[in-house]
């Protein structure tokens, strides 16, 4: 029997506890197991292991003290079991574990996906016919979400259905009043802004809450979404507020973070905001759109709140991410960029 840590540092557990608890589950052929420590994600710790021919994924709480609702790698377990079969593609499951005697939080396994993972949204080395592809496919699997029935999959219960964008702001309003770092008043702006304007009517399905590009494994050659991960913080919710979050990235400078804002999209084979949102509506007959500088600014808000939490933990010294402060330092200017749009959205209403 024996266990070793390789990759990117020693594994903060005892891999060899790990390995006869998924041996005792029936998951390992041996009690063998070496570790790495997979890179992406400000979140809850991701690890790839091996043993012999099997690999898998564990997902764990990170340590210390934390926000209520925050690191719920319980639900992200239960929404990635309830889609396996679905039309979204998931990473198959094989427990989960809520022993904090084994890995010291909880966490769940699921399977290895050998895929590409893209962050920069321009698809460098591509050529247009390829950028193009990946985006219908990023919009096929999103609309795939969004029409799939939470009660027939086992997740009717998996949030409260209505006043979606009502609760979303009180608690990333909540989130960022507690995790200060500085004063942001864009931010602050924008929290007494929000709850006045939010748009009538109201939808529910499930929400991803994180969709991006670099959240999906895509097959090695092909355009094809072979798994959507990092499930941390969905839930039933608003569609188009999901919708509207993947879309900020036309919104975002490239210069700034994570966006393709001011980019040639014609050259790049990259469709425009409006044709992505018309493939959207096309898939799955979702309107509401006359609100979309209200999503944005939204989202916006939502995010610098996120990153203000990062910002938070790297303080504190608890984030998973080595470059969790310059990530947290976004949280400032998605905020006034989200100002502007709010600032919009009231100028279109006159």
């Amino acid at each position: 029997m024996s266990a070793s840590n390789s990759g990117t540092g020693q594994a903060p557990f005892d891999v060899g506890a790990l390995a006869r608890w998924m041996h005792n589950q029936g998951l390992l052929d041996r009690a063998e197991l070496t570790t790495r420590a997979l890179t992406g994600g400000q979140s809850n710790p991701t690890f790839r292991l091996i043993s012999g021919a099997q690999q898998f994924v564990l997902r764990k709480k990170p340590p210390g003290p934390l926000l209520p609702s925050a690191h719920a790698v319980d639900r992200e377990y239960k929404v990635i079991k309830a889609l396996q079969g679905s039309d979204v593609p998931v990473p198959k499951v094989f427990a989960f574990c809520d022993d904090d005697s084994v890995v010291g939080t909880p966490f769940f396994l699921m399977e290895f996906l050998d895929g590409r993972v893209m962050v920069d949204q321009s698809l460098p080395g591509m050529s247009p016919l390829e950028r193009r592809a990946i985006y219908e496919e990023m919009n096929r699997v999103i609309a795939a979400l969004h029409k799939v029935d939470p009660a027939a999959v086992g997740l009717a219960d998996f949030g409260r259905a209505g006043n979606y964008f009502g609760r979303q702001i009180a608690r990333w309003s909540r989130q960022y009043q507690e995790t200060r770092t500085e004063e942001i008043p864009a931010l602050d702006a924008l929290i007494e802004w929000l709850p006045a304007h939010i748009p009538p009517g109201d939808q529910t399905t499930i929400v991803h809450g994180d969709y991006r590009l670099d959240n999906l494994v895509f097959h090695p050659s092909e355009p094809r979404a072979l798994g959507l991960l990092d499930w941390e913080l969905s839930t039933l919710g608003h569609p188009l507020a999901d919708f509207a979050y993947h879309c900020m990235s036309w919104h975002i400078p490239a210069t700034l973070w994570r966006g393709i804002g001011g980019l040639d999209l014609k050259a790049l084979g990259i469709p425009t905001e409006r044709e992505y949102i018309d493939l959207y509506s096309r898939a799955t007959g979702l309107d509401g759109f006359e609100h979309w500088d209200f999503y944005i600014a939204y989202n916006l808000f939502r995010m610098a709140a996120i990153l203000q939490g990062i910002a938070r933990r790297a303080v504190d010294g608890t984030a998973a991410s080595a470059d969790a402060i310059e990530t947290g330092s976004k949280a400032r200017p998605l905020a006034e960029i989200g100002w502007k749009y709010a600032q919009r959205y009231d100028a279109s209403k006159k």
